[in-house]
């Protein structure tokens, strides 16, 4: 039996500790790359306080044919957007440019996709293996400005971490 849940009074450093850890013992020996974004995505949200979304979009052929585009994966909250190309809202900005995407006010950004109109700011860090985006590890939060540069780097250890495992 698994009870990974954060330490009582465990600060931000402490917690993407644990959650690191929690993360390695669940997905260390397993094969199964949706197996392994199922169990992640039920941490961030055990760990992780105030999100109102969290989980992976992952990168797959499109629908139509065409370039690769994001195909929403495991995650924990409201149903959510199935597909977004790369380019697109926070999640397609992260996986277009490489690079972790931190939104104070999701309403600012332009070309946000609105999955659930709850969400206030958004943390997206994309999965990168060998220099190529294989997935993006989303969380949403209906708190304006919730996700700082130490979840930002939390989240981007997780993501190296799993890089080989999903």
């Amino acid at each position: 039996m698994y009870d990974f849940k954060p330490a009582d009074g465990a600060d931000l450093a402490e917690r993407y500790r644990e959650l690191a850890a929690a993360a390695d013992a669940l997905t260390a020996d397993e094969p199964d790359g949706v197996a392994n974004m199922a169990n992640v995505a039920a941490l961030l949200w055990e760990f992780l306080p105030d999100l109102n979304w969290a989980g992976f979009y992952r990168v797959g052929p499109a629908k139509t044919g065409g370039a690769a585009e994001l195909v929403l994966g495991p995650f924990v909250g409201r149903p959510a957007c199935i597909r977004i190309p790369f380019g697109i809202g926070v999640c397609g900005a992260a996986a277009q440019s490489r690079a972790t995407q931190l939104v104070a006010d999701v309403h600012a950004f332009p070309g946000h996709i609105a999955c659930d109109a709850a969400s206030a700011s958004e943390l997206v860090v994309p999965v990168l293996r060998d220099g190529a985006v294989v997935a993006v590890i989303d969380l949403d939060s209906p708190r304006p400005a919730r996700f700082t540069e130490a979840d930002a780097a939390g989240i981007e250890a997780l993501a190296a971490l799993l890089a080989d495992r999903i």
